[in-house]
């Protein structure tokens, strides 16, 4: 879940590949962050005494550069934190992947997102790295680490936490109209007509990024046609496998009819496409109480906490997607990110020192940090460090959710390969905006390419 933009790129040994790594889910915010400072176009290789990592600009950037001070302080080869705001990350990342500009040290969402760069020989298998230490391996949940496994190799690391979706609240709005978390289908459609007759936006959307709106259709989905199992593939896993048949079944067509409902309703407003979260946009309309809900990945609460932190510390309520009547979704069931994950260039030349620098990512100091602004890190040490986070309640609700979850299901926009990015972000922007009804969204949708 995150950014638009997809961009063509000429990768090694001249094999022309689309690599537009859509900005989905996973941590996000808005402006540049801390460290060696934004890219600009200019050489980020720096001399032979340096890796350079780079990382999507948000508020979580305040603990990637305390670990590149940590880092420096013992190494002789010098780490240095370069970011870039986060609506520009994945076109800069495609600009110097291969050329003299790139990185040693980048940050991504595993999976998909990194599949093209693998597919290329950009990327450095870590295997051996995990061989010195197995660490870099057995620190993680594997459910998470697997999540960068490519073909058998590992190809990434871990970096940030855990980022399940969550439906946001301001606590005061809801309760000044006299209501409270929406448990069921039902119950939200209440409170949208009830925050309506108050002048308050129901729902704050960032549709301008479109990856906002495409968590809406992911637990809509769910929730109607249930996730994945041992025994059944499931609505989606079945569509991803190329049977196209999937999206013009009943479940599928039950799931976009509450979808309409809920627009029709009014419950994101009539300006959503001119909002984005990327700019702060729709965080701002929750915080300030110009909007009631917003269903975010659990980055919100950095994001809030940064930029609102009166607001987040008393007014930032949250809770899991309501559920919905004969759905076959588990009401437990999340969908999200797994986490982020830091890989490395092929051509990185400290590639020992790259090792020990990916080693702090499992870190007591690393995992502190991260709960310290909401994050929920995916190692082993995290649970004993729960207590000391900035909202441990926060936390601990989140790391329960995840840990119950009967099914995990990651972002739509992830799970499929890079080149079905675009053309899912614009049907699912088409639907909401009345561009496209329900047959022409199934129709988009089998045209996605799935392999």
């Amino acid at each position: 879940m995150r950014r638009p933009t997809r961009l063509g790129g000429l990768l090694a040994g001249g094999t022309a590949l689309l690599l537009g790594l859509t900005l989905t889910a996973c941590a996000a915010g808005a402006g540049a962050g801390a460290g060696g400072g934004a890219v600009d176009g200019g050489s980020v290789t720096g001399d032979s005494g340096e890796i350079h990592v780079l990382v999507y600009g948000d508020a979580t950037n305040k603990v990637e550069k305390q670990l590149v001070d940590t880092f420096n302080r013992t190494s002789k080869v010098k780490a240095v934190l370069d970011t870039v705001p986060g609506a520009d990350y994945q076109q800069k990342l495609q600009t110097i992947i291969n050329t003299k500009q790139a990185p040693d040290i980048f940050f991504n969402w595993g999976g998909g997102s990194i599949a093209p760069f693998v597919k290329a020989g950009l990327l450095m298998p870590l295997d051996d790295m995990i061989a010195q230490d197995p660490g870099l391996k057995d620190n993680f949940l594997q459910s998470v680490f697997n999540t960068a496994v490519v073909d058998g190799k590992s190809y990434g690391i871990p970096m940030r936490g855990t980022q399940p979706v969550l439906l946001f609240n301001n606590r005061k709005v809801l309760a000044d109209a006299g209501l409270t978390e929406p448990k069921t289908w039902d119950a939200l459609l209440n409170a949208v007509r009830v925050l309506k007759t108050r002048r308050v936006t129901p729902i704050a959307l960032g549709g301008g990024d479109q990856w906002p709106t495409l968590m809406w259709f992911e637990y809509v989905y769910d929730r109607v046609a249930g996730p994945s199992s041992t025994t059944d593939p499931g609505l989606f896993q079945k569509a991803l496998g190329g049977d196209k048949s999937a999206w013009a079944s009943a479940d599928s067509r039950r799931a976009l009819g509450m979808l309409k409902q809920l627009i029709d309703a009014g419950a994101f407003g009539s300006r959503f496409d001119s909002v984005k979260f990327t700019d702060g946009g729709s965080p701002a309309l929750l915080a300030r109480g110009k909007a009631g809900f917003e269903l975010m990945g659990s980055w919100e609460y950095s994001t809030q906490q940064d930029a609102s932190p009166d607001f987040t510390k008393k007014d930032l309520g949250y809770g899991s997607f309501p559920t919905v009547t004969d759905g076959k979704g588990d009401p437990k069931d999340v969908v999200g990110n797994t986490n982020n994950f830091y890989s490395v260039l092929k051509k990185t030349k400290h590639p020992e020192a790259v090792a020990e620098f990916l080693k702090l990512q499992y870190s007591d100091e690393f995992v502190q940090a991260q709960l310290a602004i909401g994050n929920l890190p995916t190692t082993t040490n995290t649970s004993k460090f729960l207590g000391t986070a900035a909202n441990p309640a926060y936390l601990a609700y989140q790391y329960d959710l995840v840990k119950d979850a009967p099914a995990f299901e990651l972002s739509w926009d992830q799970a499929y390969p890079p080149a079905a990015s675009s053309p899912l972000h614009r049907a699912v922007q088409q639907f909401f905006d009345g561009e496209l009804d329900e047959s022409g969204f199934i129709k988009a949708m089998q045209a996605l390419p799935t392999g």
